[in-house]
C-alpha cells in the first residue's frame, strides 16, 4: 500500500508544481501580495493548477507510455516501469481534472475558462505540437505564460507589458533549454535513439538550440531591464532620503527594483551552466531545486522585489 502511495505522488510530478507559483507575479508586480482576500483567491489558482497539471501529466504519459519506456531516464516512471495501472492513472487523472474544474469556477467564469484552455494546450500538445518542431517549444513556452496569465485573470490586476515581454522570453528560454538537455542526453547515451524517443528532436542541432538560447536569454534580460527602470512600484513607501547622500544621481534614489537585475543576471548564467556543463535543463524544476546557488539566488531575488515594492516603494 505504502508503495503504491508514493509511486501514485510521483505520477503526479509534485516537483513541477513549482512552475505554477508564476500565478503570483500579477500581485506581486502590482503591490497587491498581502491583500488577504486577493491572496487568497491566487491561493486557490495555485491549487487549481497543481491538481489541473498533474492531471495533464498523467494523461502525457499515457500518451507517451511506449515512448518513455526507450527514454534514458522517463522509463522509470510509473506507467512506463508498470508500477501502476493505466486504468488506475486514469482515474485518478479523472479526479485532479474535476476537482481543479470545479473548484475554478469558486474564482471566477474567465479563470474557469482558461483552465479549458490550458487543457485544450496540453491536450493538442500531447497529441499532435509535440511531434512538430519549433511548434513544441512554442507550446511548452505557452503553458508557462497562461500560469501568468491566470494570476491576472484571476485578480484583475495587470503586470507591466515589459514584464509579459519578459514571460514570454523567459518561457522560451526554459522550453529551449528543455530540448537542448534531452537533445544531449539521449544523443550521448550508448542506447538512445533520438527519433524514437521524441520525433522532433531529430529536427533540431544542438547549434540551433544554442542560438535558440541565446536569442531568448538575452531578450529575457533586456525585457526585464527595461521593466525595472520603467516600472514604478507602489508600497507603504517608507523612506530612506536620510540614509541616501544628497550627491547620488536621482534615478539611482528612485529606480530601487534595478538591483533585482544582479540576481537575474546571475540566475540566466547559472541556468546556462546547468544546460551547457551539466545536461540538466530538461527538467527545471529539477535544476532549481538541485542547484543550492541558483535556488539562493531565485529566492534572493523574489525577496528582494518583495523588499523593494513593499517596502521601499518609489
Amino acid at each position: 500500500m505504502k508503495n503504491i502511495l508514493l509511486k501514485t505522488i510521483k505520477l503526479l510530478r509534485p516537483k513541477q508544481w513549482i512552475k505554477n507559483f508564476a500565478v503570483f507575479a500579477a500581485i506581486l508586480f502590482t503591490g497587491e501580495l498581502f491583500d488577504i482576500p486577493i491572496l487568497f483567491t491566487v491561493i486557490l489558482v495555485f491549487i487549481v493548477f497543481c491538481a489541473l497539471s498533474s492531471g495533464m501529466y498523467i494523461i502525457n504519459d499515457i500518451f507517451d507510455i511506449d515512448k518513455d519506456r526507450m527514454h534514458p531516464f522517463k522509463k522509470f516512471r510509473p506507467l512506463a516501469h508498470g508500477d501502476l495501472s493505466v486504468l488506475f492513472a486514469l482515474a485518478i487523472c479523472i479526479f485532479l481534472i474535476g476537482f481543479s474544474l470545479a473548484l475554478s469556477l469558486f474564482v471566477s467564469p474567465s479563470f474557469f475558462i482558461l483552465c479549458l484552455v490550458y487543457m485544450g494546450l496540453q491536450l493538442s500538445y500531447s497529441v499532435f505540437f509535440k511531434h512538430i518542431a519549433v511548434l513544441d517549444i512554442l507550446a511548452l513556452a505557452s503553458a508557462y505564460i497562461l500560469r501568468v496569465y491566470a494570476g491576472e485573470v484571476a485578480s484583475t490586476f495587470h503586470i507591466s507589458v515589459w514584464l509579459v515581454l519578459t514571460t514570454v522570453a523567459l518561457s522560451l528560454f526554459i522550453a529551449i533549454g528543455k530540448r537542448r538537455s534531452e537533445l544531449t542526453l539521449i544523443s550521448h547515451f550508448p542506447t538512445g535513439d533520438i527519433e524514437a524517443t521524441r520525433k522532433t528532436l531529430s529536427h533540431y542541432s544542438e547549434r540551433l538550440l544554442d542560438v535558440y538560447a541565446s536569442i531568448f536569454a538575452t531578450a529575457a534580460f533586456i525585457f526585464y531591464s527595461l521593466f525595472t527602470f520603467l516600472e514604478n512600484p507602489t508600497g507603504i513607501k517608507i523612506s530612506f532620503s536620510i540614509l541616501l547622500p544628497d550627491f547620488l544621481p536621482s534615478t539611482f534614489q528612485r529606480k530601487w527594483l534595478m538591483i533585482t537585475i544582479i540576481p537575474v543576471v546571475y540566475i540566466l548564467m547559472r541556468y546556462l551552466q546547468d544546460i551547457y556543463e551539466k545536461h540538466e535543463g530538461e527538467s527545471p524544476e529539477k535544476v532549481l531545486l538541485s542547484d543550492s546557488p541558483l535556488l539562493f539566488a531565485v529566492i534572493l531575488w523574489a525577496l528582494l522585489c518583495i523588499f523593494v515594492i513593499y517596502v521601499i516603494g518609489s
